[in-house]
């Protein structure tokens, strides 16, 4: 009973540790802060079943796979987006959030599509692929939707930076990126 206990324990710290950060990410892909925490809620129970093989290895990135995928299976199965208006100030309804986090408030500004991409591809570390089938887009658009999502970010980052569109596309050819 007490490796049981130790356990529980192991899985009590680590989400009080990755729970902020995978509930941000769970804004970010849905959109909604509702749908966020019970989103976050279902990807903690299926890390807990599997918590005594997960915890020597990496549960976080386990969690954000999950993350991602529990999203697009609730999807698939109600069949039905959401659309919003606005997309909510960040932290409006969780004032234990980081509100000074820059790239996540950027993220937030990001079209829906554009922020699902960028947040499969560069936050949970899918590949195109996977985040193509997840979303029912095609590669090719995974790819448009990460690069221009990525470029407002960047732009909105170092809004002073400004580099002629021709010269992105010779620094692109020459195997650079700007």
């Amino acid at each position: 009973m007490s490796r049981q206990r130790d356990l529980d324990e192991e899985f009590a710290e680590f989400a009080r540790g990755a729970a902020p950060r995978l509930l941000k990410a769970a804004w970010l892909i849905c959109g909604d802060p509702h749908q966020a925490e019970d989103l976050v809620q279902s990807v903690m129970v299926k890390v807990y079943l599997k918590w005594s093989r997960l915890r020597e290895g990496s549960p976080l990135a386990y969690a954000r796979r999950c993350l991602v995928t529990t999203h697009i299976d609730t999807h698939r199965r109600t069949g039905r987006e959401t659309a919003v208006a606005e997309t909510p100030e960040l932290g409006s309804w969780d004032r234990s959030w980081d509100d000074t986090d820059e790239v996540v408030r950027l993220l937030a500004t990001l079209p829906l599509r554009e922020r699902q991409v960028v947040v499969m591809r560069h936050y949970a570390g899918l590949p195109e692929a996977h985040v193509a089938e997840l979303l029912g887009i095609s590669v090719g658009t995974v790819k448009s939707s990460a690069s221009r999502g990525l470029t407002r970010l960047r732009q909105a980052l170092h809004p002073t930076v400004d580099v002629p569109e021709d010269a992105r596309s010779a620094e692109v050819r020459e195997g650079n990126h700007v």
